[in-house]
């Protein structure tokens, strides 16, 4: 396997995961009784910093229905995880307005590339642009000052 699986490290990711999805309101317990549920949940929240027992909680406590997507996000995590360690491979991500995406996934699409090269280009544009005018405004100023002189 690529990525090392740190124990310690996903088991404080897997009490996240089950204490987050448990705030969004989904079943994690195998539980139908709402005082076995409050019990395990209590339970949980209880072992945060106690790898052993959260693998011990999941294994007696945890709904079935969540395993694979338990899995699931942890190995993405532990991608994201190693990802980021070095600059190149590290997720980046921006806020977009949709009708913002819009106009820049048609101009990628126009110009035949990615939406990140999209970018690149246009603030390359930008900038020359901004010198350009730049030049003009002080060709301007030097013209003025010979015709008025």
């Amino acid at each position: 396997m690529k990525y090392q699986q740190l124990e310690n490290l996903e088991c404080g990711w897997k009490w996240q995961y089950l204490v987050n999805r448990w705030k969004d309101g989904t079943q994690i317990t195998k539980y139908v009784d709402t005082s076995e549920i409050d019990h395990a949940v209590s339970l949980l929240k209880e072992i945060e910093h106690e790898p052993v027992r959260v693998l011990e909680w999941i294994e007696n406590h945890m709904s079935p229905e969540l395993e694979n997507k338990l899995k699931q996000a942890i190995r993405a995590k532990r991608k994201r995880h190693y990802n980021a360690e070095q600059i190149h491979t590290r997720k980046k991500s921006i806020d977009l307005d949709y009708r913002v995406w819009e106009k820049l996934s048609y101009r990628a699409n126009e110009l035949g590339c990615t939406l990140s090269d999209a970018i690149e280009y246009l603030l390359s544009e930008a900038s020359k642009t901004e010198k350009a005018n730049q030049k003009v405004s002080t060709l301007k100023e030097d013209l003025n000052r010979l015709l008025s002189d």
